[in-house]
């Protein structure tokens, strides 16, 4: 027998080297996702980082805490059976919601804005969830905030619906452990983490996992400009999934080394370019951690192992980072993307637009409230650093 691989008796002596997971429910098919060697052209050759594909879970990165969070509040009382669960999202969270909502038999509604793409849109209807559209941002808090209202609203109007309220649930950081325990397993060390920042979930729980096998860990935060997450004023935003309007209480801010702001021309244009050169394409965040990573990749000294989680794959941006029409649109193919970020000493130096970053990681709702803000360092880098 000759097959397409060239080895006669493969199949035949190991049969099972062709077998894939076998799951009874959709929700087993959620982690162990592989990671992805990246270098050239986004690090230099011999350099590079790995790349964790969350969009290997049936619905993205955030299938995990999903789950986790409708197990855990089960298993509180909180959520009882059969009750509808009601949340806000861009996105991702609410095609796990969708999953969750199947795996355990609760109906779903996801509270949603305009900026919404059409195909995810009609993937959640199909997945059986509700989704509420919201058509006026709050005057302050922009769509999150107002989509945050629109949930109050529901879940006053149904008695015994829960929200898992991803911006301020513990369990949210907590359900990111088992892909930090699957970093280790794959890489057998991580020095450098890279991830994207929005309810702050995935780079608290990945890092204060992965900390206690590596303490020296830096943590590298990636943001979107006109975000608040780290100090910069409130504006409006192009890109999804990462960012914030308001100051998600996740945010682990002493967690992270520094934090890097990426404009949208910046993180479609490498997002384009790592789909082109290693077939792995993705969203807002993907491009955006991807130039961050790549960037690190050429700065470290060689030998450092960087980590970086791409919470998505490419399937739900067919119509707007995939789509040239949209890119020119919005402008996001006219400008070269640049080598190195711009660096502030302090977010609020001045206002940023393009790829900037700053080693001054400040909690804003310090300076908020009057106090004067801190500098936030993990201390056991910092022992080391004396």
């Amino acid at each position: 027998m000759n097959d397409i691989f060239g080895t006669d008796t493969l199949l035949l002596d190991n049969p099972s080297a062709f077998t894939s997971a076998r799951a009874h429910q959709p929700g087993a098919l959620v982690g162990n996702t592989p990671v992805l060697w990246v270098s050239e052209p986004l690090a230099p050759a011999g350099r590079g980082f790995w790349a964790k594909l969350e969009g290997y879970n049936p619905g993205g990165m955030k299938d995990r805490p999903a789950l986790h969070m409708v197990r855990s509040a089960e298993a509180r009382g909180d959520l009882l059976p059969g009750a509808r669960i009601i949340e806000s999202t861009s996105g991702t969270l609410g095609s796990g919601l969708a999953l969750a909502g199947i795996a355990h038999r609760h109906p779903v509604t996801v509270v949603t804005d305009p900026g919404l793409e059409p195909i995810l849109h009609r993937l959640l209807a199909a997945h059986g969830a509700r989704v509420d559209v919201v058509t006026e941002p709050h005057p302050v808090g922009g769509w999150q905030q107002a989509r945050r209202d629109r949930v109050a609203e529901l879940q006053a109007a149904e008695p015994f619906s829960w929200s898992p309220d991803q911006y301020r649930n513990p369990d949210n950081v907590d359900a990111y452990k088992s892909l930090a325990f699957e970093l280790v397993a794959q890489l057998g060390r991580v020095d450098v983490l890279v991830c994207s920042v929005g309810t702050g979930g995935h780079s608290a729980g990945v890092s204060r996992v992965l900390r206690r096998f590596f303490p020296h860990l830096e943590l590298i935060g990636v943001d979107t400009v006109s975000s608040t997450i780290f100090g910069q004023p409130a504006g409006p935003r192009l890109m999804r999934g990462l960012g914030s309007s308001i100051y998600p209480d996740n945010v682990d801010y002493p967690a992270f080394n520094e934090v890097h702001w990426v404009a949208p021309a910046e993180a479609v244009r490498t997002t384009r370019t790592l789909a082109a050169t290693h077939h792995a394409g993705g969203g807002w965040s993907v491009g955006a951690v991807a130039l961050v990573a790549g960037w690190a990749a050429r700065t470290r000294p060689a030998g450092t192992r960087i980590a970086a989680v791409f919470p998505d794959g490419p399937q739900r941006y067919f119509d707007t980072i995939s789509n040239d029409e949209y890119c020119a649109e919005h402008g996001l193919l006219d400008s070269p993307l640049p080598d190195e970020p711009d660096t502030v000493a302090y977010p609020g130096e001045r206002v940023v637009n393009s790829w900037t970053r700053t080693t001054t990681v400040l909690d804003p709702r310090g300076a908020i409230a009057g106090a004067t803000p801190q500098t936030h360092r993990n201390p056991q880098i910092d022992k080391a650093r004396r």
